[in-house]
């Protein structure tokens, strides 16, 4: 049978069944080398997606915007909240009735977790998750699975650590949700500070993932077959003086690099700050530009899907 996500919201890595994330990445795979013969489909002429951003993005809101023009569809939206009517008092949930009107699919994001959630609890139109405060990033994990599974053929049993701002990270907080159905071995490196919510690490190893949390780099270096560098946010800390104490607290050079277990892939949702250095974008490994152009073909798949044209 095939799946199918017509009409779904894609608010959280938790929604997905093992099936529906392959689905995805089929679909993903398909469009990149459909994009290889043409510069742009037919599939979704005559579509609207709305791309409502309350919270700054390059990647996402651009890369949102490049799948639907490549769809063969049109794009309308805002890039900041003092553009949108909201700074004027609207309610979030009026701005998505609004815009309801006059699209097929929404992709938002939005500095307060839950804000898809409440999105999706009005809209007539699906609502595609592009980041809701520290909560979650689905179509993040998706484009970052199939990065993994381009990148090292398969996605079961690899070992994977996670670098830095586990905490707040909404990238990891949805790519762990994903990651479980293929079992795959967690190493949460990062500060006591800033490790991954105990409620997440409770709810993986009831699942049967094995999670190991450590503050020694190097050392998952040496075990993992990949590595997700996230940046320690700025934005999520009350203080700064916290926030200073913590920013250098995991810095991936060339010389780790080379420590490393061979053959290791290097992810990051990016923006880098200064969490991986300059010195390793020429490592073979290094896939993280190669993950942001498949950004596009993990959105393409999701608004061909959740709109029923594939």
């Amino acid at each position: 049978m095939t799946i199918s996500l017509k009409g779904k919201h894609i608010l959280s890595g938790k929604q997905f069944s093992k099936a529906e994330i392959e689905r995805v990445l089929e679909v993903g795979e398909q469009f990149r080398e459909e994009l290889k013969e043409k510069p742009s489909l037919d599939l979704m002429k005559g579509y609207i997606l709305g791309t409502l951003f309350f919270e700054p993005s390059t990647r996402t809101r651009l890369s949102f915007e490049s799948a639907m023009e490549r769809l063969g569809g049109s794009v309308i939206g805002f890039s900041e909240a003092s553009t949108s009517s909201t700074a004027k008092g609207e309610t979030l949930q009026d701005t998505i009735l609004t815009v309801c009107q006059y699209v097929d699919v929404i992709a938002m994001r939005h500095p307060q977790i839950g804000s898809a959630d409440l999105a999706a609890e009005v809209a007539t139109v699906p609502i595609l998750n592009g980041g809701d405060g520290a909560g979650q990033h689905p179509t993040q994990a998706l484009l970052d699975m199939l990065t993994i599974k381009s990148e090292k053929g398969a996605l079961d049993g690899l070992t994977v650590a996670l670098v830095g701002d586990l905490k707040h990270g909404r990238t990891v907080h949805a790519l762990v949700e994903l990651l479980k159905h293929y079992r795959t071995r967690l190493l949460f490196v990062a500060p006591s500070l800033l490790q991954m919510p105990s409620e997440i690490s409770a709810s993986l190893r009831e699942y049967g993932i094995t999670i190991e949390e450590t503050a020694d780099l190097s050392g998952a270096l040496r075990q993992a077959d990949v590595v997700y560098m996230t940046r320690i946010q700025r934005e999520r800390f009350a203080d700064p003086t916290q926030y200073d104490a913590l920013k250098n607290a995991f810095i991936l050079d060339r010389a780790l690099v080379d420590q490393a277990k061979p053959g290791l892939t290097i992810l990051h949702p990016l923006p880098r700050v200064n969490e991986i250095a300059t010195d390793v974008d020429d490592f073979g490994g290094a896939a993280y530009f190669r993950q942001v152009k498949n950004g596009m073909y993990a959105r393409m798949a999701l608004i061909a899907l959740v709109t029923g044209r594939i």
